[in-house]
């Protein structure tokens, strides 16, 4: 394997959501400098193979730091995610060096809508942690204004970030968080919205008051989501150029 391509990064922690879902924790050796909305392509020596068996993962993390954040499902007849939840503590992955993408923020708008389905929300999640970054560094006076509208079947699903995100909502004038979960029969102690992303959404771009000429809306997750809410924001009044997505596809033969 040509080593000059990659980074070695060292699996810190696995924090699990759910049975199929986890949040990991690496640690590079030095700060990853990208774009908030970036993915990065990381994964593991496949056996006497040139290049690593690699995924591409939306960076959770906000750029620069050394500890870099992902939000995970397995796959389990993938070739890569099964063996990444056996991983061992201080185990090594290899990343890419260079980090791409391009679902980060429109800097031509100034009302960011965003919905995401379940680990879709990652790409946002850097976005937010960059822009308090970015204010408390006094680089930034004040963010856009942001709505997530984020979606699971179940709340636990949401992970650690309904916590952070409901917090930072109530603290900033300039964010919104709607978490929604699709199966609230199985969830009996939510008391928080209930539908899928696509079916709340008009509702909060409706009270939100983002005017499509001034506004950016991204869409990040399930396939199937991503086409029913760019059909609502179009008839909003969004222009095509300002609608954003980021489809993440779960493939079943050996893809995860």
């Amino acid at each position: 394997m040509d080593a000059s391509q990659y980074s070695r990064l060292t699996f810190v922690e696995r924090v699990d959501v759910s049975d199929e879902l986890a949040i990991f924790r690496l640690r590079a050796d030095t700060p990853v400098d990208f774009t908030p909305g970036q993915y990065a392509t990381i994964g593991l020596r496949n056996g006497d193979q040139d290049r690593p068996l690699l995924r591409p993962y939306s960076v959770v993390s906000a750029p620069g730091c050394t500890e870099l954040e992902f939000f995970i499902e397995r796959v389990d007849d993938g070739a890569l995610t099964p063996r990444l939840w056996n991983l061992d503590e201080g185990a090594n992955l290899w990343m890419r060096d260079k980090i791409v993408g391009r679902f980060t923020l429109d800097p031509n708008r100034s009302h960011h809508l965003m919905a995401a389905t379940v680990t879709g929300v990652g790409p946002y999640v850097s976005i937010v942690r960059d822009q308090l970054r970015e204010c408390r560094a006094g680089r930034l006076d004040a963010p856009d204004s942001m709505l997530v509208l984020h979606g699971a079947s179940r709340s636990w699903e949401l992970g650690t970030y309904l916590d952070e995100l409901q917090s930072l909502a109530a603290r900033m004038d300039w964010f919104e968080y709607v978490p929604t979960v699709s199966r609230p029969w199985e969830d009996p102690d939510w008391d928080g919205e209930c539908g899928r992303v696509e079916d709340v959404l008009r509702k909060h771009l409706d009270a939100a008051s983002f005017a499509p000429s001034d506004s950016a809306a991204y869409t990040c997750g399930h396939p199937k989501m991503i086409d029913k809410a760019q059909g609502i924001l179009q008839r909003a009044g969004f222009e095509e150029g300002a609608i954003h997505e980021e489809k993440y596809f779960v493939e079943r033969s050996g893809g995860g």
